[in-house]
């Protein structure tokens, strides 16, 4: 109930009517997953560097519809961050201005669900543009990756009986255990791309052990 009415506010904020298609419903069986690189973890102070998404259609990630994007900061870009994207400020000096990316990113993902592992906080980094863009927040329906992971080790292990220990949530620790490739070192495109097959193998394997579940009860 308070989902549908934050979403009718939300609507009602929308300055530009030429973004209403992101209120519109969403295609049948498509998501989007999407990642961000900053110079923070903190999203109020951080500032967007690049952005990378890519669309998944039923079980097919659909590499020919992606989208990977550098983005100009306003300051130099602290060295320890560089340290874990790998981003110099000569790599986004000539990068789009955040408005710019972010309104490319809605072009891209329109009214799909969006996928991601710490989706919360590049969300979060979205909507701080998008506010003083568009006067809104991203009205799309969210999924995290890693909440998917969780739910089925947890199920898993209760399937096998046994005690459940803390599980690890770690990007890395999750492909390997899912028998998936790490795609060399992390950027925004690299991390959606790793998102999108850790979703798509998550929701097949969800799906048969549903399955085969209901076949013993």
């Amino acid at each position: 109930m308070f989902s549908k009415l934050y979403r009718r506010f939300n609507q009602r904020r929308l300055n530009d009517p030429n973004y209403a298609f992101l209120f519109e419903p969403a295609p049948m069986n498509e998501v989007v997953c999407i990642d961000c690189e900053t110079d923070s973890l903190n999203p109020n102070k951080a500032q967007l560097l690049s952005l990378g998404a890519v669309r998944v259609q039923g079980n097919r990630i659909l590499i020919s519809q992606k989208l990977e994007l550098f983005v100009k900061p306003a300051t130099r870009i602290d060295t320890v961050s560089i340290k874990v994207h790998g981003l110099r400020h000569c790599d986004v000096a000539n990068g789009l201005e955040p408005e710019e990316a972010v309104l490319a990113l809605l072009d891209f993902i329109g009214s799909r669900q969006l996928v991601g592992y710490y989706l919360e906080f590049d969300v979060a980094i979205i909507n701080k543009y998008l506010k003083s863009i568009l006067g809104i927040t991203l009205p799309n329906a969210q999924l995290e990756v890693s909440g998917l992971y969780y739910q089925y080790k947890l199920k898993k292990l209760q399937q096998d009986m046994l005690s459940l220990p803390q599980i690890d949530l770690r990007f890395d620790t999750i492909m390997r255990d899912l028998g998936l490739p790490i795609q060399g070192r992390h950027n925004a495109f690299n991390d959606a791309l790793m998102t999108a097959l850790m979703y798509v193998k998550l929701k097949n394997i969800s799906s048969f052990c549903s399955q085969a579940t209901s076949q013993y009860h």
